[in-house]
């Protein structure tokens, strides 16, 4: 009699099973998850693949230990008093319809903001409001739809989950099993015709067929299990045809010893399986070793200024920074560690990390937390922990926030791989058919080879395994990108914009004099802590050229983008910026960049400033452009053109007195042109633009400009090379496209020997690791060859 399968989790129901709504569930948990699905009409999760659920199992006091505040610091990312957030994981996620309902979470808890899953690390990063939902009451939530988080304190403290060793497991019986076959062959490979080894001919072919079992549905059951996933869910992926060659080779080889025809491809079977463990096995190896993850010794050129004993000032890297160091925080700048407001009104804007763009009021004594940003003028904090490089990466790549440019790019694996299994499938079963009027005892051997030998692997690794490369040795020059695919936007570039104020200038070396009315030292003291709390260029010059005065809290701080500051002390007021801003517009000379005062609406004076451009500017547009079409955007005025154009190559565009919203709307006109645009800004009044453009690059010069709009941040020292950076990227997307030219080489020429039936299973076996394994060293030391020629 069958038993009836549970329509939640697809399991047998040993006992009578529970009927609920004309389906059979095989325990109460089950049913229960079926109808808290239904109930909040998450029901298509069943459309997506049936009975994709797990039993849900029994937690109830299991996690009480997550009611430990200590323990909960440890845990949660993220914590405000009404916003946390969370990373699990979850190691039952396996398929879209894990991945559907664990982004749904809200629907079924309305404490949960967002949630987001890393499918190939089954990690799901949750937020939720702990007023409403603890993270106890979410990890039992989890448990009862059958999604059980993993949590050990163990695995927290070190950064990173224990090792998986089934592979190795695997490994190893199927390579056991394999040198049995083959001992237990040997009479037959040399026609051994002794009485005593004749006899016991059928005892050696069943204990082959024994040691063929756990290899088949042990060893292999990855390979079965993706296989049988991938056509339940009407896609071939490429594990089908391994998985088909596998089945065919054993259930041949069954039927042949049951009725007597022959020995059986026992040997090519576990020989086929233990070689392509051993490959995938030796994969991993590479993988780990050459470790494409972000390297966060790489750090970012992210910069904090920290207040030393006497209240001198230092601008330091972040990694520099340790506990118990006291920090300036200027106006928009990033909050790079948790720590304690010591000075100075707080007002945070968490939407980095959460997404939500209420800003969270702070006063002296209150735990501000990484990942923020400030709003509100400057306040100085004392770090509680040095800084976390990984965190930093994790919020870059968060995709609250993020504009999602790849769906705009097609990447190549995906043109050239996505029909590949259903031509293999073809050829095997053409080439079968052929050999069964031909040879019909080589047909089986044709129809596995044929499988097998042709891997779309290589060609799934070339794309990958280069721009990991590359990703890592643009991290070790300081040109640090979001992710690989921006290396692919990088050679696809046709313009390249640029801003002038602290990209093609630098701060460090510009010098400014002041024409006008003498500033009184309480106006002095005033105008220093206005600019203190800016991290404009032009402010952050102004500020270190100033006389040193005290330090005070402003009363209130305002900043207007593109246009200028405002600090108000007690009854006095003082504006910085542009002339009309002051309100003086009248009497404005526009030849020089300049930077202009009032106080207490009277107009005061101008400081002019001399700009200093950076070493390499006019090389560097010479190199670029051979290439790409050139321009500036600038939010000055004229003063710097004729400059400009002697820097220069001749007509290169020069728009000047640009407000944010009109370099946005520039770089959106190029692009309705089918222009691949990039941006390189300094990330204050750039973020627009930025994030409009197809490639934006931040320069970072002693700024925290650590901000979600760029696809890359690129040292100032550095910005001499960017034309190489760019270079680089186009070359590296040659060495992908020479990858697949040998991939599919390998392909043609392995498909030519197996289907003409020269090619065993067993060495096809052998070569297809090979293959991916000739890439993926071909495609590093290439890549490695291209590092070595970037200065």
């Amino acid at each position: 009699m069958n038993k009836e399968k549970c329509f939640h989790c697809g399991d047998d129901c040993d006992i009578v099973p529970i009927v609920f709504k004309d389906k059979h569930f095989c325990c109460n948990g089950c049913k229960t998850v079926f109808e808290i699905f239904e109930s909040n009409d998450l029901s298509y999760y069943y459309d997506l693949q049936s009975a994709a659920g797990a039993t849900p199992n029994e937690v109830e006091g299991k996690y009480n230990f997550l009611d430990t505040p200590e323990i909960l610091d440890k845990l949660i990312e993220f914590n405000e008093k009404k916003h946390q957030i969370v990373n699990l994981y979850i190691p039952h996620i396996h398929c879209s319809s894990c991945i559907w309902i664990l982004e749904n979470l809200n629907k079924l808890q309305k404490a949960v903001s967002s949630s987001q899953v890393d499918f190939p690390k089954k990690m799901v990063r949750i937020a939720y409001n702990p007023e409403e939902l603890t993270l106890k009451q979410l990890v039992i939530l989890l448990a009862k739809i059958g999604y059980e988080p993993y949590i050990s304190l163990d695995d927290y403290d070190k950064g990173k989950k224990s090792v998986d060793r089934g592979l190795i497991y695997k490994l190893g019986v199927a390579g056991f099993a394999f040198g049995n076959v083959m001992f237990l062959s040997f009479p037959e490979y040399f026609e051994v015709q002794e009485f005593w080894l004749d006899q016991y001919k059928n005892i050696f072919r069943w204990l082959m067929f024994v040691f063929a079992l756990p290899v088949v549905f042990y060893s292999a059951q990855d390979y079965l299990i993706s296989a049988y996933k991938s056509i339940a869910s009407k896609i071939l992926n490429i594990d089908v045809p391994i998985a088909l060659g596998v089945l065919v080779l054993f259930i041949r080889s069954t039927l042949e010893i049951v009725f007597d025809w022959g020995t059986g491809f026992f040997d090519s079977l576990t020989g086929l399986i233990f070689f392509l463990l051993l490959g995938k096995f030796f994969q991993q190896k590479t993988y780990s070793f050459l470790s494409f993850e972000r390297d966060y010794k790489s750090y970012f050129p992210i910069a904090v200024t920290r207040i030393l004993s006497g209240g001198k000032e230092e601008t330091v890297q972040v990694y520099d920074i340790k506990q118990g160091d006291r920090l300036l925080i200027r106006n928009e700048e990033l909050i790079p560690v948790d720590g304690i407001v010591l000075k100075g009104n707080a007002r945070i804007d968490y939407s980095f990390v959460t997404g939500e763009s209420e800003a969270v009021e702070k006063v002296s004594g209150d735990k501000i937390l990484a990942g923020g940003k400030q709003l509100q003028g400057a306040i100085e904090m004392e770090a509680l922990k040095s800084v976390s490089q990984s965190y930093l990466t994790q919020l870059w790549g968060n995709s609250v926030f993020s504009i999602d440019k790849t769906s705009k790019f097609q990447t190549i694996t995906d043109k050239i791989s996505q029909r590949f299994t259903i031509a293999v499938l073809t050829i095997a079963f053409v080439a079968t058919f052929i050999w069964m009027f031909i040879d019909s005892s080589k047909a089986m051997n044709v129809f596995t080879a044929v499988l097998i030998i042709a891997c779309p692997c290589a060609i799934a690794l070339a794309a990958p395994f280069t721009l990991g490369n590359m990703l890592r040795i643009f991290g070790r020059k300081k040109f640090y990108l979001k992710n690989t695919q921006t290396i692919e936007q990088l050679a696809q570039l046709t313009t390249a914009i640029f801003d002038k104020t602290g990209t093609l200038t630098t701060a460090q070396k510009s010098t400014a004099t002041y024409e006008g009315l003498t500033l009184t030292k309480e106006e002095e003291l005033l105008l220093k802590n206005t600019l203190r709390a800016s991290n404009h260029p032009l402010s952050r010059t102004l500020y270190s050229l100033l006389a040193e005065q005290d330090i005070l809290t402003l009363d209130e701080y305002q900043e207007h983008l593109g246009k200028g500051i405002v600090g108000v002390l007690e009854h006095n007021n003082i504006k910085v910026g542009s002339a009309s801003f002051v309100g003086n517009a009248s009497i404005v000379n526009q030849e020089n960049t300049a930077v202009y005062v009032s106080s207490n609406d009277t107009y005061k004076g101008r400081f002019v400033f001399s700009n200093e451009y950076r070493e390499g500017v006019s090389k560097l547009f010479s190199e670029m452009q051979e290439m790409l079409d050139l321009g500036i955007l600038s939010g000055d005025n004229e003063g710097e053109k004729q400059r400009l154009e002697a820097l220069l190559p001749k007509n290169t565009p020069l728009y000047f007195n640009q407000k944010p919203e009109d370099k946005l709307g520039f770089i959106q006109r190029l692009q309705d042109q089918g222009k691949k645009v990039l941006m390189v800004g300094d990330g204050l009044n750039d973020a627009g633009a930025l994030a409009q453009s197809d490639v934006g690059i931040a320069i970072s010069e002693n700024v925290n400009v650590f901000s979600p709009a760029c696809d890359g941040i690129l040292d100032a020292s550095k910005f001499k090379q960017l034309n190489q950076y760019i270079k680089a990227s186009k070359s590296a997307m040659n060495i992908i496209k020479f990858s697949f030219g040998f991939s599919l080489l390998y392909n043609v020429i392995g498909l030519y020997f197996a289907t003409t039936g020269q090619l065993m299973p067993v060495i096809a076996a052998i070569l297809m690791p090979l293959s991916s394994i000739s890439i993926v060293l071909f495609t590093t030391i290439a890549t490695n060859f291209l590092g070595k020629k970037l200065v």
